[in-house]
């Protein structure tokens, strides 16, 4: 990966146009609507494709979906011709490729605070080729229900080679986000960073300081990299 690539970043769970409009003028790539009903941050397709309606060009909205049924995944895809689709919940290959339309695979991973010997076995490299598809893998903690519950799993145990398009995802904050990038940018192709939690002052309501800090400290990351390269000896 180029030590001067940009991270991309996506921020979930938006319900509010004020969000959107604060998300975009940070500089946001991408914006993540919840079509999951038990979610706190659950919208309709019909609310999401209205709340997207006046994204710019360039900024991806992302339809998350938990075992939606084909028909669900047609109805919102349909409202919203240009938005990347995501897979949270027990999807097999064939059932995310179903739509013919890009999507992104969510993994769930150990939580940080799950104990060792209690740890369910994961193999992302696997994972990532089952789910070759994929225009990238999502890497989230492992919760009760679906959705990482703002916990972040331990990065230092991901493979140190994964032949994919990672998204970190998982309690990141500003507080956390540019170490994370640092310890798992060098373990793959490119790397994104998703936040939800992490940028709001109550479920589903985000903080535009919090997103432009969090957007601060992703570029903290980027410039870390490239100093990090530049000190490196020529091969």
């Amino acid at each position: 990966m180029s030590p001067n690539a940009r991270t991309r970043i996506k921020v979930c769970g938006l319900t509010r146009e004020v969000d959107i409009e604060a998300a975009v003028a940070a500089g946001i790539d991408a914006l993540g609507f919840v079509l999951y009903r038990p979610s706190a941050r659950y919208v309709s397709a019909e609310r999401a494709a209205e709340l997207a309606a006046g994204l710019p060009p360039f900024v991806t909205p992302v339809l998350l979906f938990v075992n939606a049924s084909p028909q669900e995944v047609t109805h919102a895809a349909g409202l919203m011709p240009r938005a990347l689709l995501q897979f949270h919940g027990d999807e097999t290959p064939a059932q995310c490729r179903l739509s013919g339309r890009p999507f992104i695979r969510a993994a769930r991973l150990p939580a940080a605070d799950t104990p060792g010997p209690a740890e369910p076995a994961f193999d992302l490299l696997n994972y990532a080729t089952e789910f070759a598809a994929a225009q990238a893998i999502l890497l989230d903690a492992h919760v009760e229900g679906y959705g990482g519950g703002g916990k972040t799993f331990n990065w230092s145990h991901l493979p140190t080679s994964v032949n994919a398009h990672l998204v970190l995802s998982g309690g990141l904050t500003p507080a956390n986000v540019t170490d994370g990038i640092v310890q798992v940018r060098p373990r793959c192709k490119t790397l994104a960073v998703d936040v939800s939690s992490g940028v709001e002052v109550s479920k589903g309501i985000k903080s535009a300081d919090k997103i432009h800090q969090f957007v601060a400290a992703v570029r903290a990351a980027d410039e870390q990299l490239a100093r990090n390269h530049e000190r490196l000896p020529p091969a």
